[in-house]
């Protein structure tokens, strides 16, 4: 999951300093934020730092980052003829600097430690377009895909084909695998998924791995769907804690898994907190391709000595 943020006293003091949008627009302030916290956790692998919303910027959706209040959308989606004035993107050239990033932090990253590249999903990224920012009931976001189910279908394939191709152009970039990031997608019951997001999931990852890079694809609260979500691809399926982790991999079948501590467990008594991590490695029994992880991002609050400890139980094992 995404490892740098506000838990580290590395990366607020940079806040201090520097904007969100700073943060991902210059290359070399990207890969500090990305560095650091492979070299003070002494995790397996390194996230790209990049807001998911990236695109929406040279899509010409207006995005600014309000203090305490997040994300914000100046023109957001509510209409099919604001689908039809998006502008196209090209990822190498409208997206340059995070694929600098990408490179430098590939070139300044030990050999053995991979580089993951980053996106967010269709579907997440349409909520956000069409909300204009966060949100907990999705109403705006439900109400134009049942009642504008082609420009809905239309804004999908969009995204789909952008997130693809950016994925992709990370990978040719030197991230050795990339992540497609569903953190939204739990809001739907399964026919929803299957009818109106699934099958641009499915391009979205078809088109990243056509650079040869792995692909995992996560989700949060999706476990009343995971075979379908599973079904749209990637060769890793993030699961969350919701899903014990051996009744997850029953059900996705033979392919590797990422998960699934949850992430308050980082706030508990270490020794609840550890009895847990065990238990996941133990339903884990040791099968090749489990990559031990949280079931979604590092909270704010938490000490970043609970997550080197995390890491240290694990490597132990």
């Amino acid at each position: 999951m995404r490892q740098a943020g506000r838990y580290m006293p590395e990366y607020r003091r940079l806040r201090e300093r520097h904007s969100i949008l700073e943060l991902c627009h210059e290359p070399d302030l990207a890969t500090k934020v990305t560095l650091q916290p492979v070299e003070r956790l002494g995790v397996d692998a390194a996230i790209l730092f990049a807001d998911i919303l990236l695109p929406f910027e040279p899509l010409g959706l207006g995005l600014s980052f309000a203090a305490g209040e997040g994300p914000v959308l100046a023109h957001p989606i509510r209409t099919p003829g604001d689908v039809k004035n998006l502008r196209t993107i090209d990822p190498e050239e409208d997206l340059g600097f995070v694929l600098k990033a990408v490179r430098r932090v590939r070139s300044a990253l030990p050999q053995d430690v991979p580089l993951i590249g980053f996106a967010g999903a269709p579907f997440t990224l349409a909520s956000y377009a069409i909300e204009g920012g966060s949100t907990r009931t999705f109403t705006k976001t439900k109400t134009f895909m049942y009642n504008e189910p082609k420009a809905w279908n239309r804004l999908l394939d969009v995204l789909a084909g952008l997130v693809g191709s950016f994925l992709a152009a990370q990978a040719h970039a030197g991230a050795q695998a990339v992540q497609l990031f569903d953190s939204w997608v739990g809001c739907l019951s399964p026919h929803d998924y299957r009818t109106y997001v699934q099958p641009h999931s499915k391009k979205a990852l078809a088109l990243a791995k056509q650079s040869g890079a792995p692909a995992i694809h996560f989700g949060t609260g999706m476990g009343t769907f995971l075979e379908d979500f599973a079904a749209a691809g990637g060769d890793v399926i993030g699961v969350d804690w919701r899903v014990p982790l051996d009744d997850a991999w029953r059900r996705i079948g033979d392919r590797a898994i990422q998960g699934n501590l949850e992430p308050v467990l980082l706030l508990a008594p270490a020794a609840e907190r550890d009895r847990q991590v065990r238990e996941i490695l133990a339903r884990a029994g040791g099968r090749p391709g489990h990559i031990f992880n949280l079931g979604h991002g590092v909270l704010p609050e938490t000490d970043v000595g609970a997550v080197r400890a995390v890491v240290d139980l694990v490597h132990g094992r």
